[in-house]
């Protein structure tokens, strides 16, 4: 609930159009869930983004985007273990599904 809010405040402050949202969760689901709050809405209307769609970029840690921005020391030290027992496929897809349908930025 309190990164809903972070987010939210973060998204008044410097306008939706300027945030990408890089997430780091280890599963599919989880992500997905992550992805959907911060595009269409948090899903189980618990948060303060409870039927507030701020269609923002998201992208998960491991999608090649993402990746290729960070310097290639830090993601082996920090990452690229992770990428060896993750489902990477099944993660990528979840948060893609979410960012196409709701993102409202290019």
């Amino acid at each position: 609930m309190e990164n809903q809010k972070r987010i939210q405040n973060l998204t008044k402050k410097y306008g939706a159009e300027n945030l990408v949202i890089i997430l780091g969760g280890a599963e599919a689901e989880a992500s997905g869930l992550a992805a959907e709050t911060v595009t269409n809405g948090d899903p189980t209307f618990a948060g303060p983004l409870a039927g507030v769609q701020l269609g923002l970029r998201v992208y998960h840690i491991l999608e090649s985007e993402i990746k290729s921005e960070v310097n290639e020391d830090v993601y082996e030290e920090q990452i690229s273990m992770m990428e060896m027992v993750l489902e990477v496929d099944d993660i990528v897809d979840e948060v893609k599904l979410y960012r196409d349908k709701y993102c409202k930025f290019d």
